[in-house]
């Protein structure tokens, strides 16, 4: 009977329940920390195609640059924007203004510095491809250790958020403060879409104007 009651609080919690996820009365189920722990779910599915793809390649240079450019079209735009926007603009923005506890405080830090550190390594990780689609063959190196750099930074990642952080977290706020982060969030998912093609739209006018 304790299972029961274990398990029926953790769907309560994630709001992991088998209806659409827009639906209102879903709304008023889920916590804020929902959506950005069923995010954690495609990104790790994205971190394990990543690490199959790394062993693949055998410690070979070679890489396939198009597997690349769909890694950092994901971590951009998913990874990124969407879900590290989203913590950063809300929840982590929310918890900045609370009393938090030393530890709580602590691990907060080191969140946004993995944000940091993750955003460097995208970056670097472009510009290996580009090398490497240069013509740089030893740009394949560092095409895969960035990779396996990703891979070990994103686990790390999402065990702390999820294991350490998210739940105790919510502690720190009130129903009605919860249910604004959570309205929040879909409106920034929202809007995402938007952003994304706004950019695809400047890009390709920068191609044509060179």
């Amino acid at each position: 009977m304790k299972k029961i009651f274990m398990v029926s609080g953790l769907i309560m919690i994630l709001g992991l329940i088998a209806l659409p996820l827009e639906a209102k009365e879903v709304r008023g189920l889920m916590k804020p920390i929902a959506p950005l722990m069923i995010e954690h779910r495609l990104i790790e599915r994205m971190v394990g195609v990543m690490e199959d793809y790394v062993t693949s390649t055998r410690g070979d240079k070679k890489v396939n640059p198009a597997f690349v450019d769909a890694v950092l079209d994901f971590f951009r735009t998913y990874g990124d924007k969407t879900h590290h926007g989203k913590e950063e603009a809300i929840l982590f923005t929310a918890l900045a203004k609370k009393n938090l506890s030393p530890d709580h405080k602590k691990m907060l830090d080191n969140l946004i510095d993995d944000h940091v550190q993750a955003r460097k390594l995208i970056a670097k990780l472009a510009e290996a491809n580009k090398k490497y689609v240069k013509g740089n063959a030893d740009a394949g190196n560092d095409i895969i250790a960035y990779l396996k750099t990703l891979t070990v930074l994103y686990r790390k990642h999402i065990e702390l958020e999820d294991k350490h952080f998210f739940i105790p977290s919510l502690g720190y706020f009130t129903k009605d403060e919860m249910n604004s982060m959570l309205n929040d969030m879909w409106e920034y998912d929202r809007t995402m879409i938007h952003i994304k093609y706004r950019e695809v739209v400047g890009q390709a006018k920068e191609m044509i104007s060179r």
